[in-house]
């Protein structure tokens, strides 16, 4: 059921898309007009790259993306020689130029997979081509750009097709097109730089009418408003600037409030999702220069984000991953992380600084923030890291985040190990979100990770792709930890059931865990669930003798099957 207040707001919101749709907002080009962000000078910082490791990949990429090879999602997408930016490639569908509202872009069988489409249509590639013209001096990449640019606007003029159907989408493409004019603006040709930054001040005309205010408000929100801060102060001094940089602003200063808890963990209950929300905040941070309250919330983010990266600085995919990324998503998707915490002034290496760090605060700025490796319970997240030397174990006692918990999976109670570089038990992740519902569902049940599974029942029933109801009832009974042990209890209850886990890690190296199981009389299947990282680790447990023989030979018999 819809609130009086959202209806209106709905209703409003159309009014003035339709308004929008019909009669696109005009900008007009003053010629002493010129953009300004606050972001370091990006001939200095490709400078000091120069010849770097980081330098080198991005050269080979953009020669990559010229010859029309996109990295996407860990594969490769070849598009040939002309570019169809609203073309499912993997299945070949290709949505019409609709009004944007009617787009099905949901559904798989008539839109494709939305997710595919539009993480070319970001134009993140765009930016490591303008990167590679400041390294190399390549007028070949600036040229590549303009094409696409030209291609693209006059396949998808404004709020029709499916390159307009989210407000997250048209924030991450204006935010690319920032940064493509802050490296290299000042060469685009003229006629093209007129029209495409039109393009741009429509894109934050849109933002303005459809932020994520009921639909999705979460890192969506947080990505369009950021974004819209952000072309505030790009065109300051025109019409609507003043609005949207104070908007934006406004959003993003209550969002820190209301989802990010006050142990610094985000509320959507995914690993992910509070890189993403990290990334934003800290990139409006740079921006805007927000308040003491604000900067401090976002250092306790960064410290909940070290302690689940662990040692090996490796991000555990617990909960929704959907495979994108706020700034430069090529390399190493479990080393993103790296980036995001030297950004936030933790010690790292070289390397980890050239991909975020060097773009957003420039080459001058050092690390202060060296933190020692120790276990923590996050209190808001209900979630334990458990640490040894190399060794790691992440235990997720919350599983399901706020609202209708769409990022979140059936996992509570669930454990992650890792020892130096061997990933013990792992957290599967996610598969898909729309395209095939079958994958979706399991790669989000009980099933898929390290807990238990009573009757062969969800801990909560998924209510469509992104929403869990009857979710369960998890609590903390008790948290210790001192120099030898660290110990977890907790409970999840659903159906009936309770389930209670005791999790004892003895340092260095052993961990207990026993499960106890309370409900309703009579025979019901109990399955203690274990996804190994690698058929070796299989030798670290240590289980009942009955139990052991069955799972001897179910591995048998999976690897008799996979062979």
């Amino acid at each position: 059921m819809r609130s009086a207040a959202e209806i209106a707001f709905r209703v409003r919101q159309e009014i003035a898309n339709i308004r929008l749709w019909a009669q696109p907002p005009e900008f007009s080009l003053d010629p002493e007009f010129a953009p300004q962000i606050p972001l370091p000078d990006a001939a200095e910082v490709a400078r000091a790259l120069a010849g770097s490791a980081f330098a080198q990949q991005v050269v080979a990429l953009a020669a990559e993306i010229r010859s029309h090879r996109f990295p996407i999602f860990g594969s490769t997408l070849d598009t040939g020689p002309e570019i169809r930016w609203r073309r499912d490639y993997r299945s070949g569908i290709e949505t019409p130029l609709d009004y944007f509202r009617f787009v099905p872009y949901l559904d798989a069988a008539r839109a494709g997979d939305h997710k595919l489409i539009w993480e070319l249509n970001r134009h993140q590639h765009l930016v490591v081509l303008a990167q590679a013209y400041l390294f190399t001096g390549d007028g070949g990449n600036l040229s590549e750009i303009c094409n696409q640019l030209e291609s693209w606007l006059d396949q998808n003029p404004f709020a029709r097709g499916i390159n307009w159907a989210s407000g997250l989408e048209v924030a991450f493409r204006a935010l690319s097109w920032i940064w493509i004019h802050h490296l290299a603006g000042k060469k685009i040709p003229a006629n093209l730089r007129t029209r495409w930054l039109g393009e741009l001040f429509r894109h934050g005309c849109f933002l303005e009418n459809n932020l994520s205010i009921y639909f999705s408000p979460n890192t969506h929100l947080l990505g369009e408003a950021l974004v819209l801060h952000a072309l505030g102060l790009f065109f300051a001094g025109t019409a609507r600037a003043a609005n949207w940089e104070q908007l934006g602003a406004r959003i993003m200063r209550e969002q820190m409030e209301r989802q990010v808890r006050e142990d610094g963990s985000h509320v959507e209950q995914s690993t992910y999702y509070h890189v993403y929300a990290l990334d934003m905040f800290q990139l409006h941070a740079i921006l805007a220069k927000p308040g003491h309250a604000y900067r401090e919330k976002l250092g306790r983010m960064a410290d909940y984000l070290y302690a689940l990266a662990g040692p090996l600085r490796k991000l555990a995919f617990i909960g929704d991953d959907d495979g994108g990324r706020l700034f430069h998503p090529y390399g190493c998707r479990e080393e993103f992380v790296r980036a995001t915490l030297a950004t936030a002034g933790f010690t790292c290496r070289a390397h980890d600084l050239h991909s975020q760090k060097h773009w957003w605060l420039g080459c001058q700025a050092a690390g202060q923030r060296p933190a020692a490796d120790s276990s923590r319970f996050f209190p808001g997240a209900r979630v334990a890291v458990m640490i040894s030397g190399q060794n790691q174990v992440i235990v997720n006692a919350g599983a399901f985040g706020h609202r209708g918990a769409g990022h979140s999976h059936a996992g509570a109670l669930s454990i992650v190990i890792r020892a130096g570089e061997e990933e013990i038990l792992i957290d599967p992740g996610t598969y898909s979100y729309t395209a095939e519902p079958e994958w979706r569902d399991w790669f989000r049940s009980t099933e898929a990770h390290n807990t238990v599974r009573i009757d062969g029942m969800n801990q909560g029933t998924a209510a469509g792709p992104f929403r869990w109801k009857n979710r369960p009832e998890v609590r903390v009974v008790s948290w210790t930890s001192s120099a030898d042990m660290d110990l977890l209890e907790a409970e999840c209850g659903y159906s009936g059931f309770t389930h209670r886990r005791r999790i004892e890690f003895r340092k260095p190296g052993l961990l207990l865990v026993v499960d106890k199981v309370f409900g309703p009389p009579g025979e019901h299947d109990v399955e203690q669930l274990w996804h190994l990282g690698s058929a070796e680790g299989r030798d670290r447990f240590s289980l009942p003798e009955g139990v052991d023989r069955l799972w001897r030979k179910a591995t048998e018999s999976a690897a008799a099957r996979a062979a």
